[in-house]
């Protein structure tokens, strides 16, 4: 019998049988099904939390980050070239006058919270709701730093979900030094320009250990919207927000309170978190 003597094999049924029983399943128990999907989805999701590798940052630096590799992607999409730029230093050559400039900025109830600043929230939501518009953040450094290392600048929900869990990781793997000796050295400073040492160079022309306390403060100030705002410059923003960190640290060194106030916030429509700086700067959300 020749080739074209053999009869042509017909179709199987089976996948179409797959597909007629899959529907009937659905249709009969909707709400299992639809519970079978998302669980699935959590599972499937949970598997990109970096369950091992948050422990591992106790002794490793990180060689680069997901908020890096992000910006080398924008930057080729838009046919711009874009050179990362950062320069590892320990925390024992940051000096302390940044590290509490940072902090009084950016989370002044950094050292005796666990991830989350509930407070924080709270007024953030209100004021947010109240304005209609995203104009008071609320991460806390811990929750900046797992953004920067393992996510995106993206505002989805699901985002937000892996933050939380990946802030809990990073609370329960590394001490507070560590967590802010990571976050100094990779928080994004510029276009390109990543981590203290880095920005010290590229703004003051001077190492990071040879910081004045203006220009810690100016540092410090434009970590909300690094992408659009020079330490170096004097703008209406970069002094408005360098003054408020330097009343926070006069402040704290009183005893006084440092939790941040609307009057703090609330001057510039800058401010707003745009992180996806959301797509522009990297922003505190």
């Amino acid at each position: 019998m020749t080739d074209s003597e053999h009869p042509e094999a017909s179709p199987s049924p089976e996948p179409a049988r797959g597909l007629r029983l899959l529907g009937g399943l659905v249709r009969m128990h909707p709400f299992r099904t639809l519970g079978l999907v998302l669980a699935l989805a959590v599972v499937l999701e949970a598997a990109t939390i970096p369950w091992l590798s948050v422990p591992q940052l106790a002794l490793t630096n990180p060689a680069e980050t997901a908020l890096m590799r992000q910006r080398l992607r924008e930057a080729e999409a838009e046919g711009k070239p874009l050179k990362i730029v950062r320069k590892w230093v320990p925390l024992d050559r940051i000096p302390g006058q940044l590290v509490d400039a940072v902090v009084v900025a950016e989370d002044g109830t950094f050292y005796s919270h666990g991830g989350f600043d509930w407070y924080e929230m709270r007024e953030s939501m209100n004021r947010n709701v109240k304005e209609g518009r995203i104009a008071r953040g609320a991460s806390t450094i811990t929750q900046q730093l797992a953004k920067n290392l393992y996510l995106s600048t993206s505002r989805d929900p699901v985002r937000k979900l892996k933050e939380a869990v990946i802030t809990m990781l990073l609370e329960r793997s590394l001490s507070k030094r560590r967590i802010i000796e990571l976050y100094l050295n990779v928080i994004e400073w510029g276009r390109g320009i990543f981590g203290a040492e880095a920005a010290a160079q590229a703004y003051f022309h001077k190492s990071c250990v040879q910081l004045d306390p203006d220009e810690c403060a100016r540092l410090a100030a434009v970590i909300p919207s690094p992408i659009r705002h020079r330490p170096d410059d004097d703008s209406r923003y970069v002094m408005r927000r360098t003054a408020m960190v330097q009343r926070r640290l006069a402040s704290r060194a009183r005893g006084v309170s440092i939790q941040s106030t609307e009057e703090d916030s609330s001057d510039s429509p800058d401010t707003v978190d745009v992180t996806a700086t959301d797509s522009t700067d990297t922003g505190t959300e």
